[in-house]
């Protein structure tokens, strides 16, 4: 059963918890937000779930609380970055503000990441720039983990490595954050503390039978998720994990060859501006008259309306913006102990 907090007081709350833990206040705000954001957006995996590891990582001193990110290569429309294990969404943030800057002059600009800590949920940044009719790419990997094994493999060789992308039409964004693989690490994770099942066998054990038990990703020898397609089309969400790596620690030029040891991602933050292509009124007339004929699109009887990427999200949005942002059961108890040990008041549930 999940409980609803109000937004601003649960925003405020994570950016003090940030704040006594030692993080700049810049930085806590910008992580509150995105965690807050995910959780509006549906993907409770990626939200305020994650705010207790963050506080683990600061205190541990693995996340810098302040600080700057170092730029190690630069031209007109690219830029590298060393993250020094700075707070993700921080740095995802600083990156798409960089990027729009070279797109407006550009056309496109792209910031690659490398050692930035982990990101949260990718959809949560992607209306920062669809609002300002901009279009956005961002695709991350983590180098110092590996779950996810090749089509036709046994051992894990890689991450979930997910896509996002937003775009502006004329009716409204398309918001589409995928992984690579069938679920992700999160959500198994989440899972086997529960000792639930997943919906579907989405895992291989170690021997490549498939399973719908997470324990396979804990337990020796240790089995993997599988890529997107599963046991008979994986070959394409194996081939589009292979290319996020290459366009995230590859382009970094930092990865698995360096074996990190620290939980983080190597990420490529990518902003056009439709305007310097074919224009922007031409590009929504495009995107709009595609998510219209899908919207209109017929459906079986009794089935629902087509949907559009983003839709339900946005949805959950703007019913939680004023219901209060739900937190599954564990996560309200997770933060009410960081509460105590940091001394921030944790706030009433509203229902």
């Amino acid at each position: 059963m999940s409980h609803h907090y109000d937004v601003q007081e649960m925003t405020q709350f994570s950016t003090a918890l940030l704040v006594a833990a030692g993080l700049d206040e810049e930085k806590a705000q910008a992580v509150a937000e995105i965690l807050v954001e995910g959780d509006l957006m549906g993907h409770t995996t990626h939200g305020l779930q994650l705010l207790s590891p963050y506080l683990g990582e600061i205190q541990s001193g693995r996340m810098p609380v302040s600080g700057e990110y170092e730029v190690i290569s630069k031209r007109a429309a690219v830029q590298t970055w060393d993250g020094r294990y700075l707070p993700g969404p921080w740095l995802i943030i600083k990156a798409m503000e960089t990027a729009e800057l070279m797109a407006r002059s550009c056309g496109t600009g792209t910031v690659v990441i490398r050692c930035s800590n982990h990101i949260a949920c990718l959809a949560a940044y992607l209306k920062r720039a669809t609002d300002q009719d901009l279009v956005v790419v961002i695709e991350s990997s983590d180098p110092a983990t590996k779950s996810v094994a090749p089509y036709g493999g046994l051992q894990a060789t890689h991450t979930p490595n997910p896509i996002a992308v937003g775009y502006p039409t004329a009716s409204g964004p398309v918001l589409l954050d995928v992984s690579t693989s069938i679920t992700t690490n999160g959500m198994v994770g989440r899972l086997h503390k529960q000792n639930s099942q997943l919906p579907y066998p989405w895992l291989k054990d170690h021997q490549g039978n498939a399973t719908d038990q997470p324990s396979v990703l804990f337990d020796e020898p240790k089995g993997s998720i599988m890529p997107i397609g599963g046991l008979d089309h994986g070959h394409k969400g194996y081939a589009l994990g292979l290319m996020v790596e290459a366009l995230t620690s590859g382009l970094a030029g930092f990865g698995r060859v360096q074996a990190p040891a620290q939980w983080g991602a190597s990420v490529m933050v990518q902003i056009m501006d439709p305007e310097a292509f074919g224009g922007l009124d031409a590009f929504k007339r495009e995107t709009g008259a595609l998510v219209d004929a899908c919207h209109n699109n017929p459906v079986a009887e009794g089935s629902p309306p087509v949907r559009i990427p983003g839709e339900r999200g946005l949805a959950l949005h703007k019913r939680y913006a004023q219901e209060g942002v739900p937190l599954p059961d564990g996560v309200p108890e997770a933060l009410a102990d960081w509460s105590e040990r940091l001394g921030v008041t944790f706030p009433q549930a509203l229902q």
